[in-house]
């Protein structure tokens, strides 16, 4: 995903997901298909999405409000690539997708370091935050969860709180199937994506 070049990239993912059937993508990514209107309907990030066929207009189910142009770009990527592959649930680091070591900077920048940022001092708000996001609490770290970003896309989240010798620190890992789903380079900006929604959602959290 070119970030420079959003309006290119946008219409190069419609392009290609007129081409694919609406009924296999819908089966493959675990959506809905309305043959009736046309629709496919998509869950993201605690959202429902509607995108029409075959033009790949996005629009969200809760409102009238405009979708952010990156979160279109990955949802019609989503619907184009997905294979249909079973979780394998076996988490990957983002260097083990294909051609990830090219990326990792770009992942890393948009991921980890907001991640740590945001959540390394209050490692509990994680789990609050993520909750609004259907995620759910793992045991890896000192606070761990795994959010359903699309229905076959699950992403982890883990942070290791900071102590008088450590600064606190995080990660981001995959399931094993993941590139059956998005392209690697999609998977640096979607990360980045999940940190700024749980950071939103965090600093709505009631305090005390």
């Amino acid at each position: 995903m070119v970030e420079y070049h959003l309006d290119v990239t946008l219409d190069v993912a419609r392009s290609r997901f007129r081409k694919e059937s609406p009924q296999e993508m819908a089966e493959n990514a675990g959506a809905f298909f309305d043959a009736g209107t046309g629709l496919l309907r998509v869950w993201h990030l605690g959202q429902e999405y509607l995108v029409s066929y075959p033009d790949g207009e996005v629009r969200c189910e809760a409102g009238p409000r405009d979708v952010p142009i990156v979160t279109q770009i990955v949802i019609l990527h989503y619907l184009e690539t997905a294979q249909g592959a079973p979780l394998r649930n076996q988490l990957i680091s983002f260097k083990e997708l294909p051609g990830g070591q090219i990326y990792i900077e770009p992942f890393r920048k948009r991921a980890i370091l907001p991640l740590t940022r945001v959540f390394g001092d209050c490692p509990g708000t994680l789990i609050r935050a993520a909750a609004a996001l259907r995620g759910t609490p793992g045991d890896l770290g000192d606070v761990s969860v795994t959010i359903p970003v699309f229905e076959r896309v699950p992403i982890t989240y883990v942070v290791w709180a900071g102590d008088d010798e450590f600064s606190p620190s995080g990660n981001v890992l995959f399931d094993a199937s993941a590139p059956a789903y998005l392209p690697t380079e999609d998977y640096a900006v979607l990360a980045g994506l999940v940190v700024w929604e749980l950071k939103k959602t965090a600093g709505r959290l009631p305090t005390g």
